[in-house]
């Protein structure tokens, strides 16, 4: 294994290599291959954008084929026959079943930059600025996300003020189930000096943030309190959309109707990146052309990729399947943490992003490094780290699904002890 390259030529900002000290040579499905031929089960997937697999064979066809034909690879917003037909199967297939007619805003390639345009949209269309961002909240690294991201070891690289945000306590957080209403008396409080948002902007399940899962009810309830404010209701659904918790979005069927809805990792299939928001018309027509602009926003591949992870939403086979092993992944967390009853672990989750939270980043982090000895690849997340967070393709196979959850069992045991 020779890492020379890396070490004296590559920046110190490096993270996630450091966690998995190999140097990884191929891939397929739920498993990557080192240099050495070493085959790792892989339950991180890319920080949740390999919903659909290392090198889906599917999308490869599809890209190469695209290649072949000399596609548009790099198109910024022109028209292309590629984007064309993505745009009009994300509608048939996600938008229009939903009765809904949000219009699709191509960012820059990344998440945090869907995230910077939705947050200049709300304060374009409300004429305000704060934004309400909730405590455990993870939405970006530059600096308008930042802002609203709250972990504390992200924020403090900023080396600017993060301004322009409120900060109310997550439904699971300490003083979450009564914050929304004593925010809504203090705005109703013309001596507060609290005044109205732009918008609020929540995650249904705050992925980096600890796997934080919230209530339909207490979701309606900050739709509610924006449409009474007049802010935008804006929903992050960039890891925890796509598939990832059992439903395309991480919101179907709680009777919500979001203003934005913020959409990356997931959204390109294979690894190629898109970042795109969906924005209901009255809010959209407050751009103009080139408002919010970006070299990297018709990549043909990206394209390409996305739309063949769009057939998996045709049916409801994929959806199925990621119910059913997303009840064994918890399964497998509960007894764990019933095993370790004196611990008072909590396993939190839906679909397919499971999680352990052991109370310790320390015992997290010795588990990481326990189960990448023996091959499986996790990543913690949380306040200090102290989650474990289970986020394999959502096409991974049962077998590896089990092998996996195995190697993860006896880690925790043993880094328990």
């Amino acid at each position: 294994m020779d890492t020379t390259a890396f070490e004296k030529w590559e920046s110190e900002v490096r993270a996630y290599c450091r966690a998995f000290p190999t140097v990884f040579e191929s891939a397929s499905n739920a498993r990557q291959v080192d240099e050495q031929g070493r085959s790792y089960i892989d339950f991180f997937a890319g920080a949740g954008v390999l919903n659909f697999g290392h090198n889906n064979p599917k999308m490869k066809r599809a890209m190469i084929d695209f290649l072949e034909a000399d596609g548009i690879a790099h198109g910024l917003d022109t028209y292309t026959t590629t984007k064309r037909d993505f745009i009009t199967k994300f509608h048939d297939v996600i938008l229009e079943p939903r009765g809904m007619d949000h219009r699709m805003q191509f960012t820059g390639p990344t998440g945090t930059n869907a995230v910077e345009a939705a947050l200049k949209l709300a304060r374009l269309a409300t004429g305000r600025r704060e934004i309400v961002a909730f405590s455990h909240g993870f939405h970006g690294m530059t600096l308008g996300a930042l802002a609203a991201t709250a972990n504390e070891a992200f924020r403090k690289w900023a080396g600017v003020p993060l301004r322009d945000v409120v900060r109310l306590p997550y439904e699971t957080a300490p003083g979450g189930k009564t914050a929304l209403a004593d925010y809504a008396a203090a705005i109703g409080d013309g001596s507060s000096g609290v005044t109205a948002p732009a918008a609020f902007l929540v995650e249904v399940v705050q992925a980096e943030g600890g796997v934080n899962v919230a209530s339909a009810q207490w979701l309606r309830d900050v739709q509610a309190l924006a449409r009474d404010l007049g802010a935008l209701f804006i929903v992050d659904d960039i890891q925890a959309g796509c598939g990832r918790t059992g439903s395309y979005f991480s919101f179907d069927g709680f009777g919500l109707d979001p203003d934005v809805i913020t959409l990356a990792k997931g959204l390109g299939g294979y690894g190629t990146p898109i970042g795109m928001n969906l924005n209901k018309p009255e809010i959209d027509r407050h751009w103009a052309p080139g408002a919010h602009t970006g070299t990297f926003r018709g990549q043909g591949l990206s394209l390409v990729a996305g739309g063949v992870a769009l057939d998996y939403f045709r049916d409801d086979v994929l959806m199925t399947e990621v119910a059913a092993k997303g009840d064994v992944m918890a399964q497998t967390l509960a007894t764990l943490a019933a095993d370790h009853s004196d611990r008072n672990w909590e396993v939190r989750g839906r679909g397919m992003m499971q999680a352990l939270d052991v109370g310790d980043g320390d015992l997290a982090k010795r588990v990481q490094t326990l189960a990448f000895d023996n091959g499986l690849l996790i990543g913690p997340c949380g306040t200090g780290g102290r989650v474990l967070k289970l986020i394999p393709p959502l096409t991974i196979g049962d077998d590896d699904l089990a092998a996996g959850l195995d190697i993860l069992s006896a880690a925790i045991t043993e880094a328990a002890k």
